[in-house]
């Protein structure tokens, strides 16, 4: 065994070794082969980024569409295809494949299974294959619009492995009554009377006329019986009302805040009523709540006569405990005005 004659610093240094790429690009023969800079931005003007929303089986057709435009003479395209993949990945999915055993992807075939598996896992299948199962016609779909719907589902998951007779079975059991009956007025009677293929030429010729925003909406009430259809017009109407009211609604004024009446004493200035006046003695009421009283009401009584000035009222009913005050002003202004006799 030859001794390592390798200093410490060369000891400690990173390894050189070990860092080959996953993918093994079989050796390439022609000499002057070169990627144009036009393909290399082509690949990389639609990368795939691993996210959930993405489909992985609609980036490997786009790969495969745009490699398959230029040929290499004595370069095999699986060759080119597997050169120019990694530049079509980003974030999670180039982080994937770097992640990858060096030299674990030796076909085109190998890193196409490994790149589908990896976003596209068996869950995946199971949730678009349920959807597909559950299909239906929305409330405001047209016969365009749900099999248009429809085929997105099918080519999301291209290994549904639904058969052309369930799939044509799914989307018609899923129409509404009317697009159903329209599909047998096309057929002649019964739709399903008739075979696959001819039931695929009725749909797609009706597909292809596309309705207008006036759509017959229908809504299923029970198995016998449904509403009538409601025409767009209507639907406007609904939605111009709405809108009016909202707008009602909108401009009418906050109404303003209401003050909270405050109590008031006229004995004591605090707040509380006179009859609660901690400065009163039970149901005994000073003098000149009394006077302040009888005055309101004599001005009241005589709001008309310029010339009255209040008097202080005497004989008024008085709280228990206070014995009637003597008035000789009223005493003798009751003189004053005293008739002498009868003038007739």
């Amino acid at each position: 065994m030859m001794a390592d004659n390798r200093t410490m610093a060369q000891l400690l240094e990173a390894p050189t070794e070990g860092y080959e790429d996953a993918i093994v690009v079989p050796e390439i023969t022609r000499n002057n082969f070169e990627i144009k800079h036009g393909l290399l931005n082509l690949v990389q003007n639609k990368q795939f980024f691993g996210q959930d929303k993405e489909d992985p089986h609609a980036h490997i057709r786009y790969f495969d569409k745009i490699t398959s435009t230029m040929k290499f003479p004595n370069v095999p395209s699986t060759s080119v295809k597997l050169m120019l993949f990694p530049f079509s990945l980003e974030g999670a999915a180039r982080i994937w494949l770097e992640k990858e055993p060096p030299r674990s992807i030796l076909t085109w075939d190998d890193l196409v299974s490994k790149f589908i598996n990896k976003f596209f896992p068996p869950s995946k299948t199971t949730n678009l294959r349920n959807e597909i199962t559950r299909f239906q016609q929305k409330f405001d779909e047209t016969f365009y619009e749900a099999w248009d719907r429809f085929n997105d589902l099918l080519r999301g998951c291209p290994h549904h492995g639904f058969s052309e007779l369930h799939q044509l079975d799914t989307f018609y059991n899923a129409l509404n009554s009317n697009d159903q009956d329209s599909l047998n007025s096309a057929a002649g009677g019964n739709f399903l009377d008739k075979m696959p293929r001819e039931c695929l030429k009725i749909i797609e010729s009706k597909s292809k006329v596309r309705q207008s925003r006036s759509k017959a909406i229908v809504s299923k009430v029970s198995t016998s019986s449904s509403t009538p259809a409601v025409s767009s017009d209507v639907a406007e109407l609904k939605d111009m009302v709405r809108a009016l009211i909202l707008d009602k609604k909108n401009q009418t004024p906050a109404p303003a805040p209401v003050k909270a009446v405050e109590q008031s004493c006229v004995t004591c200035g605090g707040g509380h009523s006179y009859q609660n006046c901690p400065a009163t003695d039970g149901n005994i009421y000073r003098d000149n709540i009394q006077e302040y009283v009888s005055q309101a009401a004599a001005v009241n009584y005589n709001q008309g006569n310029a010339s009255y000035r209040p008097q202080m009222v005497a004989n008024q009913i008085r709280p228990p405990g206070f014995p009637p005050m003597q008035n000789h002003q009223n005493n003798h202004n009751r003189d004053q005005f005293q008739p002498i006799g009868n003038i007739f």
